[in-house]
C-alpha cells in the first residue's frame, strides 16, 4: 500500500475524481428515466455472460457477447431523445445546479393521497370533466416530467379539478405525482401501439393505457364524454370503476396494510 501511494501522482487524483463525477453524472441522468431499468438488464446479461464464460458455456457466450455489442447501439438509439435533452441541460445550466441530485423526499402519507385523488376523481367524473393522472412507481418518469410544466405541490383535490378544469391552460395533458406531491402536469404521454383496443377509446386513454405499458405507473382516467372512471397498468384497461372501488384499488396498490384493501374486487379488464 505505501509503495502504491509512493508513485501516486496529483494527475491521478484529479483523473480518479472526473471518472467519479462522469459515473454520477450518468447515474444522476439514468435514475430520473425509464432508462432504469434497461440498464438494469444489460447488467443481469453481463453477469450471465460472464457467468457462461467461466462454466465454459461458448455458444451462449458468443450469443449474449454479440447482444451486447449490438444493445449498446440500440440504447443510443432508443434514448436519442433524452441523450439529447441530457445535452442540452448540460450547455444550458451551472455546474453546481448539474450535479445537484434531488434526495429532497418527503415520506408518502398513502391514504391521504388516495383519498384526494379519490375526491377529485368523483367530482371530475360527475361533471364529466376529462383527467389523466400518472402514479408514479419504481420506475422513474423524469422524461415525461420534462415534458410538463413543474409544479412541486401538495396533493389536493380542490388542485386537481382545478388544473383539468377547461378554462385553465393547465388541462390538456397528464398530471403527474411523485412522492406524494404533484410534481408537474401538461406532461404529453406515448400512445399505444395496440391496434385491438375498441374504438370507442380516444386519446386520452390510448395514452393512459401506452405509458403503462412501458413503465410500472398506474393511470387513473376520467372521460369527458361519459364520465367512466378508468385505470392504467401493466398495459391494461381497467374500465366503469366505481369511486369505492377505485379507492380499494389505489389501496391495494399504494398502501397495502390500508384498512380499505380487500380481496375479491373483481372488476372488468378490456386489454
Amino acid at each position: 500500500m505505501l509503495s502504491l501511494l509512493s508513485t501516486l501522482r496529483i494527475q491521478d487524483l484529479f483523473d480518479v475524481i472526473i471518472v467519479a463525477v462522469l459515473i454520477y453524472i450518468l447515474l444522476k441522468f439514468i435514475r430520473e428515466t425509464r432508462a432504469l431499468v434497461i440498464v438494469e438488464g444489460i447488467l443481469v446479461l453481463i453477469i450471465v455472460q460472464q457467468i457462461s464464460q467461466f462454466f465454459g458455456l461458448y455458444t451462449l457466450n458468443y450469443i449474449l457477447k454479440g447482444c451486447l455489442q449490438f444493445g449498446i447501439i440500440a440504447i443510443i438509439i432508443i434514448f436519442q431523445p433524452e441523450i439529447r435533452r441530457a445535452l442540452e441541460r448540460m450547455g444550458n445550466t451551472t455546474f453546481s445546479n448539474f450535479l445537484r441530485f434531488n434526495f429532497n423526499k418527503s415520506s408518502v402519507e398513502a391514504e391521504q393521497t388516495i383519498t384526494e385523488i379519490c375526491n377529485a376523481v368523483s367530482n371530475m367524473a360527475k361533471h364529466r370533466t376529462g383527467s389523466l393522472i400518472v402514479l408514479e412507481q419504481n420506475t422513474k418518469l423524469g422524461d415525461i416530467i420534462s415534458t410538463g410544466i413543474d409544479l412541486d405541490s401538495l396533493i389536493t383535490s380542490e388542485l386537481l379539478i382545478n388544473i383539468f378544469s377547461k378554462q385553465t391552460p393547465l388541462h390538456d395533458g397528464a398530471v403527474v405525482i411523485r412522492d406524494g406531491r404533484i410534481t408537474a402536469a401538461t406532461c404529453l404521454l406515448p400512445l399505444t401501439l395496440n391496434q385491438n383496443l375498441s374504438k370507442d377509446l380516444g386519446t386520452r386513454h390510448r395514452a393512459a393505457i401506452g405509458v403503462s405499458e412501458s413503465t410500472d405507473c398506474v393511470v387513473i382516467v376520467t372521460s369527458e364524454e361519459t364520465g367512466i372512471i378508468s385505470v392504467a397498468r401493466n398495459g391494461s384497461l381497467t374500465r366503469n370503476l366505481s369511486v369505492s372501488t377505485l379507492e380499494k384499488m389505489l389501496s391495494s396498490i399504494l398502501d397495502p396494510d390500508s384498512k380499505n384493501v380487500k380481496k375479491g374486487v373483481k372488476n372488468e379488464v378490456e386489454k
